[in-house]
């Protein structure tokens, strides 16, 4: 029988050590999706995933992918669809058409997810898309939008924790489009002095991009160094991250 932490009123979580190792990292159920919960949340390695049909699950998996700035591969296809220019990039933009977007993916496994396996649901439910777009009015949840002429071709959001960057998710309509959206990123964050993007688990198409597995208690230290690193707040004002060449 699986047993499994149910949290309170309180936006307290069960030390990370209680997840269980199948199906991996699920540590809790319960509770609600109040900025303050989701921002502790995020500070502590766990965040939340799950269907409509489900209550609130909190994970922290065991490995964990993160994506280190210096390490994002650009591919061959990618310096390409650079050089190209045909790709421009926003900065919080348009975070609710975003986050609708990425929503209408399939579901599969968590972290940056990308629509290449198929399946009748979405982990972003109406009640996510809300949190979400709470987050980002207070100045939490973050938007790269990828433009192709007037049409919105890519993009991904996720969660600001200091320097730590928590992708939630990204979707693309055009070739490249979603990898643009993520170099852009990850030059926006090295300008910023900012620390790594957390992936959550990694994937396939993770991988090519340079992400890679480090144990939890690597990815928590990490986490601790960079988590109440003093940002700019500037770098995340809406803006344009230019044409990419």
């Amino acid at each position: 029988m699986i047993e499994l932490f149910k949290l309170d009123h309180t936006n307290d979580f069960p030390a990370v050590d209680f997840a269980l190792d199948e199906p991996n990292g699920l540590l809790a159920f319960g509770g609600d999706l109040s900025i303050n919960r989701l921002i502790n949340a995020y500070r502590l390695g766990i965040f939340p995933w799950f269907g409509n049909e489900d209550p609130y699950l909190w994970w922290s998996p065991d490995p964990r992918g993160i994506l280190e700035l210096d390490k994002f591969h650009t591919s061959k296809t990618l310096r390409k669809s650079l050089k190209k220019g045909e790709y421009q990039v926003t900065l919080n933009n348009n975070f609710l058409e975003v986050i609708n977007q990425c929503s209408r993916i399939p579901r599969k496994a968590s972290g940056l997810k990308q629509a290449d396996q198929t399946s009748t649901q979405t982990w972003i439910t109406d009640e996510m898309v809300q949190s979400y777009v709470e987050l980002h009015e207070a100045g939490y949840a973050h938007s790269i939008e990828v433009w192709h002429k007037e049409d919105m071709v890519g993009g991904l959001y996720g969660v600001s924790v200091g320097g730590v960057f928590c992708g939630e998710s990204m979707f693309h309509s055009r070739t490249d489009a979603s990898k643009v959206g993520l170099y852009a990123l990850v030059q926006h964050m090295k300008n910023g002095n900012m620390g790594f993007i957390d992936c959550q688990m990694e994937t396939p198409h993770l991988a090519t991009l340079g992400c890679e597995t480090v144990s939890r208690d690597s990815f928590l230290k990490r986490l601790d160094h960079y988590k109440d690193r003093k940002i700019n707040p500037e770098i995340w004002r809406s803006q344009s991250l230019g044409k990419l060449i």
